[in-house]
């Protein structure tokens, strides 16, 4: 079955979580918000929280989420 169009579904209901790196507050703060994306079975959003980024945002299959975070971790020398 071929994924669908992840950016054709709205975000209006979706509940973010916050992820911030670490400036502490203030208006520069560097956060992220993830989110399942309503509509879709195992997808998120990933939106950048400040006011200059227009809202832009960034759409994965739950399988593609999974290899960001699992390579970004593995490139770090991470671990949980």
């Amino acid at each position: 079955m071929a994924t669908p169009n992840l950016y054709s579904f709205p975000t209006g209901e979706a509940e973010f979580k916050t992820y911030c790196g670490g400036n502490l507050g203030g208006e520069n703060e560097s956060c992220a918000e993830v989110a399942p994306l309503a509509g879709v079975s195992d997808a998120f959003v990933v939106r950048d929280n400040k006011p200059e980024s227009g809202g832009a945002e960034l759409r994965f299959t739950g399988p593609e989420m999974d290899r960001l975070a699992l390579g970004w971790v593995r490139d770090r020398n991470l671990s949980a």
